[in-house]
C-alpha cells in the first residue's frame, strides 16, 4: 500500500492502534512473571486432590479453572501452563490425556471470550467499538456462562461414564506434593497483589479515566521491578 502510494507512511503508522499493542504487551509480561511462581500447577494439583482423584470431577475443575484464567490472562499461555499438569494427572490415573487437553483448549476459547482482555480479537473489537471493560463483560458474560454449562453437559455425556480408575490410582493423586510446584512464594504474593490491582483498574477504568492499556502496562512495569528481572528476561517470551 505504501510502495504504490495508496497510503502515506505517516498515515500507515498513525493507523496502528498502540493501545491494543500495549495492552497485549502488559498482559503477556504479567502472565510470564506469574507463571514463574508455579501457582497454576499448584492450583491444578490441589483441585485434583479436593475431589479425591475422581477423573471426571478433575476434568470438570480443570475446565472451569482454564475458562476463568483465560478470561483474564492470555489463552495460549493458560493452556500451556495447565496442560503439563493435566498430562501428569491423566498418567497417574492411567487415562489418555487427550480428552483433558481438548476440553481445556475449548474451555480456554469459551472463557477467553467473556472479557475484553481475554483474547486479542476481543481487545480489537472493544477498542474499536469504544466499549468499556464492564460493558464488554455485561454483554458477553451471560452468553458465555450458558455456553459453559452446555459444554460441561456435553463433556459429561461424552466422558462421565467412561472414566473408571482403581482406588490405588486415585491414591497416587492424593500422594502428589502440590507445594513442590510453588517455586517462589515471595514473587507469588507480589504477583497476586499486582494482578488484583490491574483487574480492579480494568473494572473501574471508566470512572478513573485511565485506559486499560495504561493499567496493564503499568502493572507489568511495577511487577517487573518488584520481581527484579532484567528487561531482556521479561520481553524474551513475548509473542512478538
Amino acid at each position: 500500500m505504501i510502495a504504490v502510494h495508496i497510503l502515506g507512511e505517516k498515515e500507515a503508522f498513525e493507523a496502528i492502534d498502540w493501545e491494543v499493542i500495549f495492552l497485549l504487551m502488559g498482559m503477556m509480561v504479567l502472565v510470564h512473571i506469574i507463571s514463574q511462581t508455579g501457582v497454576f500447577q499448584w492450583i491444578a494439583i490441589k483441585l485434583a486432590q479436593a475431589v479425591k482423584g475422581e477423573p471426571f470431577p478433575i476434568m470438570l475443575l480443570l475446565v472451569l479453572v482454564t475458562a476463568v484464567f483465560s478470561a483474564f490472562l492470555d489463552n495460549v499461555t493458560t493452556v500451556l501452563l495447565i496442560a503439563p499438569v493435566s498430562i501428569l494427572l491423566a498418567e497417574q490415573l492411567q487415562l489418555s490425556p487427550i480428552p483433558f487437553l481438548i476440553a481445556e483448549a475449548l474451555a480456554s476459547n469459551i472463557g477467553g471470550t467473556a472479557t475484553m482482555i481475554g483474547d486479542p480479537p476481543n481487545i480489537l473489537i472493544g477498542m474499536s467499538a469504544g466499549l468499556t471493560f464492564n460493558e464488554f463483560l455485561t454483554h458477553l458474560s451471560p452468553i458465555i456462562l450458558l455456553n459453559l454449562v452446555v459444554f460441561i453437559v456435553t463433556l459429561w455425556l461424552l466422558f462421565g461414564k467412561e472414566f473408571h480408575v482403581s482406588r490405588d490410582l486415585k491414591a497416587k493423586i492424593m500422594d502428589l506434593d502440590a507445594d513442590r510446584a510453588l517455586r517462589d512464594r515471595g514473587l507469588l504474593v507480589k504477583s497476586l497483589i499486582i494482578l488484583a490491582a490491574v483487574i480492579a483498574g480494568f473494572l473501574t477504568h471508566s470512572a478513573t479515566g485511565i485506559g486499560p492499556a495504561t493499567i496493564a502496562f503499568g502493572g507489568a512495569v511495577i511487577l517487573s521491578i518488584l520481581a527484579k528481572q532484567e528487561p531482556e528476561e521479561v520481553f524474551k517470551p513475548m509473542e512478538w
